[in-house]
């Protein structure tokens, strides 16, 4: 005799978030000039837009039924807003953002800590987050001591965090120790661009560390520069083999992609 069918002893599998937090500077400034790939000038914030998309369609495509990535976006220009909230990759739907008034960083600061310490918004099952900030020169509001707060305090003291700088005001400029700051207590170093090649190189990179830590044994860890990979279509279905032929650079040097990807990892032991 058949038994009936008794859907109590099937589960459904319920994806592990791994939350990646994109601070965008939308001031002013993002809409000076900057050289397109040697095609030209384009505004920063139209590259910016483009290398956002490149990355968002990336990650879709990683994403499975167990894994996703929790995309959100915070911007500053002129105010500080949460433009776009956490969603996964797959279903993210980014507008392209326009560039106008000051650089209030701290208030983006403020609201991207609101945001990780809010456990509806970043549940408690999730991996690590991703905290990355982008801007192109000097903020003009009450910033140090939020984000002394935001990388000293509570959840958000326990993201990753990476930085860029778009163009020289960023690089040599008031901006530097900005970034620098931000990225205290990581093994990060400040990523420098000077033009638009330079801001998708960041973003290939972005993506690549992502995709890499959702793949490991433990995605809360941090991988080391040398161990980001481009996984193959196996890798992804299977998590066993990478594909070795592509490197990503950083300070101008190749990356190795080589390595053993790990079996897929439960969901035991949130970061939180």
């Amino acid at each position: 005799m058949i038994s009936p069918f008794d859907p109590s002893k099937f589960t459904t599998i319920q994806s592990k978030p791994l939350p990646v937090v994109l601070l965008l500077d939308r001031s002013a400034s993002m809409s000076e000039a900057f050289d397109n790939f040697g095609k030209g000038a384009r505004s920063k914030i139209a590259i910016l837009n483009d290398a956002v998309r490149r990355m968002l369609k990336t990650l879709s495509n990683e994403e499975s039924p167990a894994s996703e990535f929790l995309l959100s976006v915070v911007t500053f220009g002129g105010n500080a807003k949460l433009d776009f909230y956490p969603s996964p990759a797959s279903t993210f739907s980014f507008q392209d953002l326009s560039a106008s008034g000051n650089t209030p960083l701290g208030a983006a600061l403020e609201i991207a800590k609101s945001l990780i310490e809010d456990r509806d918004l970043t549940p408690s099952r999730a991996y690590r987050p991703l905290v990355i900030l982008i801007s192109d020169g000097l903020p003009n509001d009450d910033w140090q001591e939020r984000m002394r707060t935001f990388i000293g305090t509570g959840r958000s003291a326990k993201c990753d965090r990476m930085a860029l700088g778009v163009g020289e005001d960023s690089i040599t400029g008031g901006g530097r120790p900005v970034l620098d700051m931000f990225i205290t207590g990581t093994d990060r170093t400040v990523f420098e661009a000077k033009d638009a090649d330079a801001v998708h190189k960041f973003f290939k990179f972005v993506t690549m560390s992502v995709v890499t830590r959702n793949l490991s044994v433990d995605p809360n860890v941090v991988p080391d520069d040398s161990a980001v990979q481009v996984p193959t279509k196996s890798a992804r279905a299977n998590r066993q083999d990478v594909d070795t032929s592509a490197a990503v650079q950083k300070d101008g040097k190749d990356l190795p992609t080589d390595g053993d990807l790990p079996k897929d990892d439960d969901d035991e032991g949130s970061y939180w």
